[in-house]
């Protein structure tokens, strides 16, 4: 009889083991998957053009034998309260023939009185022309760093994919806007300005 009862235990020990693991391991996934959602949507965002984001790729390697109207691209550049910057394009528009590269440079200028560092980030509106703008090279993303009155010059390289004219919703459009904006940047990544608490008063 007592055999039979420490078999029962062992069988209940064994459960409440099994049961306490499935759990820890439920919760490790959970914990995983939350850091992974960031970074993974992303790169989804810039594998697909979703939100705006353009594509990154490399030069069209062949004309796409069809004229295709241009497009105008115009260029938006900001620059955060908390960063002491210049930011202007060369140029604030340009006609892009579709398959196309076209090539813009963008000058920026610490007019603070400290050594400075900034990351560019950017999106593309209308938003569904986001997958069709494709960059070959650009200075996004990338840590820059700047003394006191000190410029420094980037390249934008960039084409429209011909698909384009083939999206029947956004097919007929004509114009588009690249908008850059450089924030401050702490161990490689851009830091967003921080709302300032709202002022309380006991009266």
């Amino acid at each position: 009889m007592s055999g039979s009862q420490d078999d029962g235990r062992q069988r209940a020990a064994r459960g409440v083991r099994r049961t306490v693991a499935a759990c820890a391991g439920m919760v490790l996934a959970m914990g995983g998957l939350a850091l992974a959602s960031a970074p993974l949507y992303d790169m989804f965002c810039k594998a697909t053009g979703f939100n705006g984001t353009p594509l990154v790729g490399a030069a069209p390697t062949a004309a796409t034998g069809e004229a295709l109207a241009p497009v105008t691209v115009r260029f938006d550049t900001n620059v955060s309260k908390n960063l002491s910057w210049r930011f202007r394009p060369e140029q604030s528009s340009v006609e892009a023939v579709p398959g196309q590269t076209a090539t813009v440079f963008f000058k920026v200028t610490n007019v603070g009185k400290e050594p400075a560092k900034g990351i560019a980030v950017f999106n593309v509106q209308p938003d569904l022309m986001g997958s069709y703008f494709v960059k070959v090279q650009c200075f996004c993303f990338d840590e820059h760093l700047l003394q006191p009155g000190e410029s420094a010059e980037f390249p934008l390289v960039f084409y429209v994919d011909p698909a384009m004219r083939k999206d029947p919703d956004i097919g007929t459009l004509s114009e588009m806007t690249l908008s850059y904006t450089y924030f401050p940047s702490k161990n490689g990544a851009p830091v967003a300005e921080i709302a300032k608490p709202a002022r309380t008063s006991n009266f």
